[in-house]
């Protein structure tokens, strides 16, 4: 069947070409009108683990409010971000959208809280780390296809979901352990773990950081976390909230608060751009092996903008992150997911049928892997019920 998908001609040579792709570990037909990047972001998009992560906490626990971000809204901004800086530099707009979309479908319950309990307590069984538990979701966990488990990626989306933060193999380092689920994986299929990923991973990767800081000022200015005034000290974003409020006098806040962080998304988003393109000249690299090999990433922000970046960090961390009132979110969604664990490993008889075939015996490093699966695909509010259903006497049994 002639393919008609409309490929892009004008990528760059170090762009990730599809006819150059590296195919999928499964070999089927390609599609009469999309390509193989396109492909995948489809089957991102139509995979349980995404749909799920519209219930899913970015900083918030989801019942707080209705206007936080979840991981769904994060992820379609890095995406949306990530499709236009991919078209200015001349990538592969697909592929870079795929990954945008893929990068948080291995995040648990409750954000970082979920996370960080969820591998304190499979320390002895391997730990837990969101990168490997996403290519879990997209190599095993999602069961839609009739030949085969998971989503049957391309080899440049399965490499960028697993290194789109650089190498994992590093020379100086080699005693630094993988997290097991990669570790397996890297016996099935080479994903050469040692060098960078394509430049498509490495623009998503720097637009996950632009959506992040820029949506948890917007939504820690409205949970009244921190104030506009707050910001005033902070540097760019004080100075772009004084631009705003010297262009629009007498704007009401909210549309104050849109106005700055829009500019503030523009002015990352322009440094990042051109950045990337000043280095990607430099480094005189021909083709996207070239990107992978190269010594150091190639899309980043300068020099000023990274000092920028960290002070907005810092300031988020002081007051947002640690503010009480989600220390008292995350102390809550800490108890949840320890108790949850805990009871699955100990009693896996408690586990719906079709997971407790997958189990073995209580405390076992397969039935910790199961659990582990388990609660990381569940929702915050999913998650919630099921910790009312099995520790509250009062309520009914789901």
């Amino acid at each position: 069947m002639e393919n008609f998908c409309n490929t892009r001609l004008d990528l760059a040579s170090y762009a990730s070409h599809e006819h150059d792709s590296r195919g999928r570990v499964f070999h089927e037909p390609e599609s009469a009108t999309r390509g193989c990047f396109q492909r995948d972001r489809d089957r991102i998009i139509h995979s349980a683990a995404f749909r799920r992560l519209e219930y899913k906490t970015q900083v918030f626990v989801n019942h707080e409010g209705d206007f936080f971000r979840t991981r769904l809204t994060h992820s379609l901004e890095v995406a949306q971000i990530a499709r236009s800086l991919c078209r200015s530099l001349k990538l592969n707009e697909d592929l870079g959208e795929a990954l945008a979309l893929a990068h948080d479908l291995g995040h648990p319950p409750f954000g970082h809280a979920g996370e960080d309990v969820l591998h304190e307590l499979m320390v002895p069984f391997g730990g837990f780390d969101h990168n490997a538990q996403s290519l879990r979701v997209v190599v095993q966990l999602e069961q839609r296809y009739a030949d085969f488990d998971g989503l049957n990626l391309t080899w440049e989306t399965l490499e960028g979901v697993v290194k789109h933060n650089g190498p994992l193999i590093i020379a100086n380092d080699m005693d630094k352990e993988l997290p097991r689920a990669i570790a397996e994986y890297a016996e099935i299929q080479d994903l050469e773990l040692h060098t960078y990923a394509g430049a498509e991973a490495q623009v998503a990767a720097m637009s996950d950081d632009i959506a992040y800081n820029n949506h948890d000022i917007d939504d820690g200015l409205h949970a009244g976390l921190f104030t506009i005034n707050d910001l005033k000290d902070v540097p760019l974003v004080g100075e772009i909230f004084h631009n705003v409020m010297g262009d629009h006098s007498g704007l009401d806040e909210k549309r104050t608060i849109h106005e700055a962080v829009r500019r503030l998304i523009g002015a990352m988003v322009n440094d990042l751009l051109v950045e990337t393109a000043d280095r990607i000249q430099q480094s005189g690299v021909k083709t996207a092996t070239d990107v992978r090999n190269f010594d150091r990433p190639l899309a980043g922000f300068s020099e000023k903008m990274r000092n920028y970046d960290s002070q907005i960090k810092r300031f988020l961390f002081e007051n947002m992150y640690r503010h009480y009132r989600l220390n008292r979110m995350t102390s809550k969604a800490r108890r949840v997911v320890k108790s949850l664990f805990q009871l699955f490993l100990n009693e896996p008889e408690c586990l719906p049928v079709e997971w407790r075939k997958l189990a073995s015996e209580p405390g076992h490093v397969i039935t910790a892997q199961v659990v582990a699966d388990y609660v990381a695909g569940m929702t915050d509010r999913f998650a919630m019920d099921e910790h009312r259903h099995l520790f509250d006497l009062q309520s009914r049994s789901s």
